[in-house]
Parts: C-alpha cells; sequence; structure tokens
C-alpha cells in the first residue's frame, strides 16, 4: 500500500513571529496590516482548524472567528507568548467553542452508536492510496485535537494539555489512542485492499 503525500508543516512559528511590525500598525487599528496579517496566516489557521474540526465547513466558520477575535483581542496581545502560540489557542477555543455549542464532547471515548469506530470510510481509495487527512478526520475529537496538536504542529503535551483544558496525562493517553486508532484503521484498510 502506497502512503498519499502529508503535507509537512514547516516552522509556523518562525513565520508568525517576524510580523513585528505589521503587528504593532495591526494593534494600533491598521486595517491593511491585519489584512497583511490574514493573508500570510490564514491558510495555517485553516489547516489547524480543519484537522481539529474534521469538517470544512465548521473549519472555514472556525477560521472566520478566529480572525474576529483576534483582530478585536489584538490591542491586547502582551507579547509575553508568541504571536503564533496565541493565534494558534484562540484557532482551538474556537473549534472546542463550537463542539461545545453543538453538545458534542471533547473528548468524547465513544461514536454516537456507543461503539469506538474502527474505520474512518473513504480513507483508502482504488488504488490504495491512504489519505491520512481523512484518516485523521475521522478519529473522535479528543485523540485527533491531541494527535493534531502534539504530534502534527509539534507543540509538548503540557502545551496541548492547557490548549484543550485536560490534564497532561490525558493528553498522554489521548494521543496513544489516536495512533493505535490509525493503526488498526491503517492495518484494517490493508486487508480489504
Amino acid at each position: 500500500m502506497v502512503l498519499a503525500q502529508v503535507h509537512a508543516v514547516p516552522d509556523i512559528a518562525a513565520a508568525f513571529d517576524t510580523d513585528a511590525a505589521v503587528l504593532v500598525r495591526a494593534a494600533g487599528g491598521d486595517r491593511r496590516a491585519f489584512e497583511q496579517i490574514y493573508r500570510r496566516h490564514s491558510g495555517w489557521v485553516f489547516g489547524l482548524c480543519l484537522r481539529l474540526a474534521g469538517q470544512r465547513e465548521l473549519a472555514e466558520d472556525c477560521t472566520q472567528e478566529t480572525f474576529v477575535a483576534a483582530w478585536r483581542g489584538l490591542s491586547g496581545f502582551e507579547r509575553r507568548s508568541k504571536f503564533s502560540t496565541w493565534l494558534h489557542r484562540i484557532a482551538v477555543n474556537s473549534v472546542l467553542s463550537r463542539r461545545r455549542r453543538a453538545g458534542e464532547s471533547d473528548l468524547s471515548e465513544r461514536d454516537d452508536n456507543g461503539a469506538e469506530p474502527l474505520t474512518a470510510p473513504g480513507c483508502v481509495d482504488a488504488a490504495g492510496h491512504v489519505d491520512l487527512e481523512r484518516a485523521i478526520a475521522g478519529l473522535p475529537p479528543g485523540a485527533r485535537d491531541v494527535l493534531v496538536l502534539v504530534g502534527i504542529y509539534g507543540y509538548s503535551h503540557d502545551e496541548a494539555a492547557a490548549m484543550l483544558d485536560v490534564a497532561a496525562g490525558t493528553c498522554k493517553a489521548q494521543l496513544h489512542r489516536a495512533r493505535a486508532l490509525l493503526s488498526a484503521r491503517l492495518n484494517l484498510n490493508e486487508k480489504t485492499s
């Protein structure tokens, strides 16, 4: 089986934090400077929201909410943390807030039928290529959140736990669970190919 190409996540923190002059202008109310920030970073924020939400429409809404909240809060950004961390935290909070409003548990253990999902429909195409993004989107929310933050974006367990408002031990357990579920899905899909 051949894995579909997975796009590596570059050092986005460096890209985010080279914007000091633009950030100062945007914090002062300069809309063009904020538009520049949006153009530079909306793709990364959308990618994070898409991976966390698992649904394109929800990710688009959360991306928009993230930048609206960033615009409103930029004058209060104290630079005690990196801009990238601050913006990522807003994006994560946007996705989690949407889930809570929809009544979806952040760290749900089971799917709607009470069983742990073992397959993600459509993860393997006719040629045997695996759509890893779709497999990740098919994970339960808690496992997906931790896999995205720790496994893809490189946050520490403590940082991810703080973003998700859970204990670091829960974060570690969810990462283990996410990896096991992905492994089971990929092995299951190999047998059906």
